[in-house]
């Protein structure tokens, strides 16, 4: 299936994609333009032959600077403009598969369930006038329950054979619905149960996937039951919103595109990664740790497949963007071969007062903005 990418993105160049981020941040232009063309870059391997587009791979890009000169704004702000899987995660959060901590594949899990609930939701979002139809006929039915010949049917077809005093009377009910004038009455509807087996195991590899199996028993287990609940009309109204949108999702559909959309359009944002250099170029315990880590995450980086629940997940052409403040270590302290996967590095600039005064004032997102939106709900 085509990845469905933002029209808008695909059609700006380099320059204008800096002037987008221009928007919510000051300063940082040539960080902006290495990102920039990074993904421009993505757009124009899309349109590659097919012998060819496979060959070319994404230029990963190391950001070098302090806490708060914007290199996750940077990286958060052109996810959001390409519509792209994106996630943030600390290198120092992963270890040496067998010792404590998370495998680094789950990045690449997390970065697919990210991207599966994205692709939900805009499904979703196009049902959402049929939804609500569909809960609204439920709705009726209960409050009306005289009126529904057959109850096996959830929703009234248009020419039915209901007496014009029946039509006039749910049409009446509709629109008092409608009107919020029933979201207060209680009524009883049958709930499914939704058991989940919330077990979370950390510090041995594949023992995420053993949780996804366990939630997946609990989930079979609990399928087909159900109880009845008295409810208002209000809570009511949410939960048939989220069985019918359950049912109007293409739950495969949206596998095939979140998947598409992570191999070829997926970012994920490596910060701390200098926290994984070695200090220095000395040696010890810590630093052969360190070094483990930085092997672990070689692979994903390089390009291999990583197994989910919703499939094998091919990693060559997702954008790695990795930060660091630098300040004990350098660079040049990860292992050549991690260095050799990130062949773009930027420096980003220190901020100084008139930076800080822009940022207050420049940004569509500026703090003082908000704090006046607010101000303007108080009259």
């Amino acid at each position: 299936m085509a990845y469905t990418a933002s029209r808008k993105l695909d059609e700006l160049k380099p320059s204008e994609i800096v002037k987008e981020l221009d928007k919510y941040i000051i300063g940082q232009k040539q960080a902006k333009r290495t990102i920039a063309v990074a993904i421009r870059n993505r757009t124009r391997r899309k349109r590659l032959p097919l012998e060819i587009r496979d060959e070319v791979s994404p230029k990963n890009i190391i950001m070098i600077g302090p806490t708060g000169v914007g290199k996750t704004e940077i990286a958060r702000r052109i996810a959001k403009l390409s519509n792209a899987p994106f996630i943030k995660v600390e290198a120092t959060k992963y270890t040496e598969v067998g010792y404590v901590g998370r495998d680094v594949e789950s990045i690449i899990r997390d970065l697919m369930s990210i991207a599966v609930q994205q692709v939900k939701a805009e499904l979703a979002e196009r049902e959402q006038e049929k939804v609500a139809l569909r809960v609204e006929e439920r709705l009726l039915d209960i409050l009306l329950p005289q009126v529904k010949e057959d109850p096996s049917v959830d929703i009234i077809p248009v020419g039915s054979s209901y007496t014009d005093s029946q039509k006039t009377t749910r049409e009446r009910f509709r629109q008092m619905l409608r009107d919020g004038k029933f979201d207060e009455r209680e009524v009883e509807i049958n709930v499914q149960s939704r058991k989940r087996v919330g077990i979370e195991v950390l510090g041995q590899p594949n023992m995420e996937e053993l949780q996804d199996a366990m939630q997946s028993i609990g989930s079979i287990f609990g399928n087909g039951k159900g109880h009845n609940r008295k409810l208002t009309v209000k809570r009511a109204r949410e939960i048939f919103t989220e069985e019918e949108t359950e049912k109007a999702v293409d739950t495969d559909r949206a596998i095939d595109e979140a998947k598409e959309r992570v191999e070829q359009m997926g970012i994920v944002f490596i910060d701390e990664i200098d926290k994984v250099a070695k200090s220095g170029g000395s040696g010890g315990g810590i630093d052969v740790s360190r070094e483990g880590v930085q092997r672990d995450i070689l692979p994903i980086i390089e390009g291999t497949s990583v197994s989910t629940k919703w499939g094998v997940v091919d990693t060559t052409h997702i954008l790695f963007i990795a930060s660091g403040a630098f300040h004990v270590s350098k660079p040049s302290d990860l292992i050549p071969e991690l260095q050799g996967r990130f062949p773009l590095r930027v420096e980003l600039d220190d901020l100084k007062a008139e930076d800080f005064y822009r940022i207050l004032t420049e940004p569509a997102n500026a703090i003082t903005m908000q704090y006046r939106e607010l101000l303007k709900t108080e009259g």
